[in-house]
């Protein structure tokens, strides 16, 4: 999955942008990543938690703002776990 990459909060965090959108159900999402996640909620088009050390942000589009974060390697190596991981919550429509 190819990603825009987009700094955010004086740079000390980063947004992956999936270049096409990837409709997520956000409540399927929280219940995969139950097991590594801690207090994911849902809030309407996004949802929050702590995944890895981090505060992630994971939008319904797909999109994934990681704070703490500056390296922009790392970052679309997570996104890209992350996103391999949620196949299963992928909206079909």
């Amino acid at each position: 999955m190819r990603f825009t990459v987009a700094r955010l909060c004086g740079g000390k965090a980063l947004m992956m942008i999936p270049r096409e959108p990837v409709p997520l159900d956000l409540h399927e999402a929280g219940r995969i990543l139950s097991v590594e996640a801690e207090g994911f909620s849902v809030e309407g088009p996004m949802s929050v938690c702590r995944w890895r050390g981090m505060e992630m942000t994971l939008y319904d589009q797909g999109k994934v703002m990681f704070y703490p974060l500056e390296d922009r390697k790392r970052g679309i190596a997570l996104a890209s776990e992350l996103h391999e991981m949620l196949a299963p919550a992928r909206s079909r429509g």
